[in-house]
């Protein structure tokens, strides 16, 4: 019951307003956060890599009304990749982006004109962009945005939700070869006009989304931190090259599994920083009672 509430709080202008104005201890919002700033999001990326694991890195911000703020986000995302090629850590990393952040809700191509630069920042350290997924209402221009990018960067991933109806559609256009597609259950609040509501619908369509992808000859990047899932998606990924796929999982979420995946798999762990936190943490809140617990307790043991 909560969670539809969560979610939509994550999108309250004036829950925000409220949730950032409470002093939370640090250590609630880094255990989903690695930081408010790109030092602390090299210091995560580089504990990571050492111990095996791959990185994406979210610079978090969404909705953005403003072009100011839209370029404040691309440089961001400019500034990473200069940083991650002077610390040596670009070469297989990647970078998760959110086009509502660039700009995707203002007139023209602001967004796409974003995102170009950004791969293009990308491509020169040796690292790959992944296209965030948003909400429904963002999907087709999403999608639209991805193809236009793949004529000129062909490595840029896309991430499709499960929970939509429409992603086994989607799929069709996007298990073509190389092509890299993360597949998540969906974190957006949406009407079961557009979406499977029950937690077994949702899982039901993952697994039909992930045996599509595994069937395909592009490269599936498995999110999930669900154990039946990762086991689903060993048995389907049998024959595959084990360089094909890979698995992921968030920042500070099942950290163990992360390590234990690394030893004979690619994993990737997702890490968001920046001082933005509140969609995101919010989101994270909604997805698991154990986050919203630890959240609570943060009170209760001040």
């Amino acid at each position: 019951m909560l969670s539809p509430l969560l979610l939509a709080a994550a999108r309250s202008g004036r829950m925000r307003d409220v949730i950032t104005s409470v002093p939370l201890t640090r250590g609630v919002v880094d255990r989903f956060v690695a930081g408010d700033d790109l030092d602390a999001a090299l210091e995560a990326a580089g504990e990571l890599r050492g111990g095996g694991l791959e990185v994406t890195l979210d610079h978090l911000g969404e909705d953005t009304r403003e072009p100011a703020q839209a370029r404040a986000t691309r440089d961001a995302y400019l500034r990473l990749f200069e940083a991650f090629d002077e610390q040596g850590l670009a070469g297989g990393s990647d970078a998760s982006v959110k086009l509502s952040a660039l700009g995707q809700a203002l007139p023209g191509d602001l967004a796409l004109d974003h995102a170009r630069e950004i791969c293009a920042a990308a491509g020169r350290v040796g690292m790959t962009v992944t296209l965030d997924m948003e909400d429904h209402t963002t999907v087709d221009s999403t999608l639209e945005v991805l193809g236009k990018l793949r004529v000129d960067f062909p490595w840029v991933g896309v991430a499709v939700q499960a929970m939509l109806r429409r992603t086994e559609g989607d799929l069709r256009d996007l298990v073509g070869e190389g092509s890299r597609v993360r597949l998540v259950k969906g974190a957006y609040a949406e009407p079961a006009s557009v979406a499977f509501q029950g937690r077994h619908e949702v899982d039901r369509a993952y697994v039909r989304a992930l045996r599509r992808l595994m069937l395909g000859d592009g490269y599936p990047m498995v999110a999930s931190h669900d154990p039946r899932i990762i086991e689903i998606a060993l048995t389907l990924a049998a024959g595959r090259s084990p360089a094909s796929y890979e698995f992921q999982m968030l920042y500070g979420i099942r950290a163990a599994e992360q390590r234990r995946l690394a030893q004979a798999h690619q994993m990737r762990v997702y890490v968001p920083y920046g001082a933005d936190w509140y969609g995101y943490f919010m989101r994270r809140l909604a997805e698991r009672p154990a986050n919203l617990a630890f959240f609570l307790r943060s009170f209760v043991s001040r």
